[in-house]
């Protein structure tokens, strides 16, 4: 199984031990990764922005460059869900696309029900909130969601319930949205913040040290909150936690 890495824009240019703690896992794995540096933005903030003619060659560039693989993993299930559930909009005749879209994977994703990863061997002794993003919980379906009469899941809090010495902590409102969306933020920073107050609000109530999530976009969005307000709590990619904190 060869794998290709794609990084996304925001990992690549403000938290790139996000990126380099995916690599670090998948390896410990036994995966073959492979990093293009070829690979460019998936074109979401402009799809998002109703401009799809500037999404097209983003789209297009991303098959080109991870044609090729047996699956693309990311650290982030907003950058997954645009290949996989928005690419489609935009038109592009490419068998190649359409071929290549079920196989790109959000990192957690990818190890359980890929790999088949139900524990990994790392060690992290603090009380953490998991940060359940909406793209994450409602397109890529990581989990079940307090709105589906199904049997509960979580593929992201199985692995990191196997994590020695880490504590789960329990959320008043476990999948609510963090307000970050994107330019949604940028748009309505006053709706965008209070959201994130009172995300950040449940996880101190909570006791967490730590707030985790599969998408640095969220995460970033309230580290910024935090760091504003003068809160000790730090986030940290899901992928660093699953390494244990020690990323090279």
């Amino acid at each position: 199984m060869k794998v290709g890495l794609f990084i996304p824009c925001y990992v690549d240019q403000f938290y790139p031990r996000a990126g380099l703690a995916t690599l670090t896992l998948l390896e410990r794995l036994g995966v073959e990764v492979e990093f293009p540096t070829a690979q460019t933005c998936c074109g979401q903030p402009m799809f998002n922005s109703g401009m799809a003619q500037l999404a097209r060659p983003c789209a297009a560039r991303f098959a080109a460059v991870f044609a090729r693989y047996d699956h693309v993993v990311s650290p982030s299930g907003s950058c997954v869900a645009m290949v996989r559930h928005h690419y489609e909009e935009l038109g592009i005749a490419d068998p190649a696309l359409a071929g290549l879209r079920p196989r790109v994977l959000e990192l957690c994703e990818f190890l359980h029900d890929v790999l088949g990863v139900r524990a990994v061997q790392a060690e992290f002794p603090h009380k953490v909130g998991l940060h359940q993003s909406c793209h994450g919980l409602r397109e890529l379906r990581l989990a079940s969601g307090s709105e589906r009469v199904i049997a509960p899941f979580s593929k992201v809090r199985s692995l990191l319930e196997s994590v020695q010495g880490l504590q789960l902590v329990d959320l008043a409102r476990p999948d609510e949205c963090c307000g970050f969306g994107g330019t949604f933020a940028v748009g309505e920073e006053a709706v965008s913040c209070a959201m994130g107050r009172d995300r950040i609000s449940d996880h101190q109530q909570a006791g967490a040290e730590v707030i985790t999530g599969v998408d640095m976009s969220c995460l970033m969005h309230l580290e910024g909150l935090l760091r504003r307000s003068g809160n000790r709590i730090r986030v940290l990619h899901v992928a660093e936690i699953l390494c244990g904190d020690r990323v090279p």
